[in-house]
């Protein structure tokens, strides 16, 4: 995979995926602040300091931004994701990452596509599988692309997202083979105990 990626949404609008360089950052952050606001995929309460949104967004990961093309002088951030391993040492070989799509550019493709190059990014830096932490229960939309993109729900954490309104709501675990299969347990067939 190199970089930059020019494609295309469902609407025909073009669109450029390229590594996050240092001018990219603000506009990053100013995204990402939005989305924390919303309340709905990410455990942040408030807006995280400088440095505490480079260690969540940037430090040892690989952070890739989408912007509409051509690009503009003073371009739009439309969404992005981050590529990291999950743990280090022996299970460095599992990635985690991370999406935000601005919500005017919702519902075009976008996710989908920051998504899918995410998955084959991460079998080009050697990623054997793929897991989310953190998938808030009630953010459906983010559910159902994970599903259609080969996830699929390893496990749910009882309460532990507290929403704007003060109630809980759970996440769910979700996990993708980069490889097949990966464990004995994947190769058996569900017709089997």
């Amino acid at each position: 995979m190199q970089f930059p990626i020019e494609a295309g949404l469902k609407d025909g609008t073009p669109v450029e995926l390229v590594l996050a360089g240092e001018r990219d950052l603000p506009k990053l952050a100013k995204l990402y602040d939005r989305i924390v606001a919303e309340g709905t995929s990410y455990p942040h309460e408030k807006p995280l300091a400088e440095a505490e949104f480079h260690d969540y967004w940037v430090r040892g990961k690989s952070t890739v931004v989408a912007y509409e093309r051509p690009r503009k002088a003073e371009p739009e951030l439309l969404g992005a994701f981050y590529l990291k391993p999950n743990w280090p040492g022996r299970a460095r070989h599992v990635a985690n990452a991370g999406f935000i799509v601005a919500p005017e550019w919702r519902n075009r493709g976008l996710a989908w596509l920051l998504g899918a190059a995410m998955l084959d990014y991460a079998k080009q830096l050697g990623y054997r599988s793929v897991i989310f932490n953190l998938v808030f229960s009630e953010n459906q939309v983010a559910r159902r692309l994970w599903e259609k993109l080969g996830f699929r729900e390893l496990g749910i954490i009882p309460g532990a997202v507290r929403k704007n309104d003060a109630a809980y709501q759970d996440a769910i675990v979700m996990f993708r083979s980069l490889v097949s299969p990966t464990s004995p347990a994947e190769s058996r067939s569900p017709a089997r105990p």
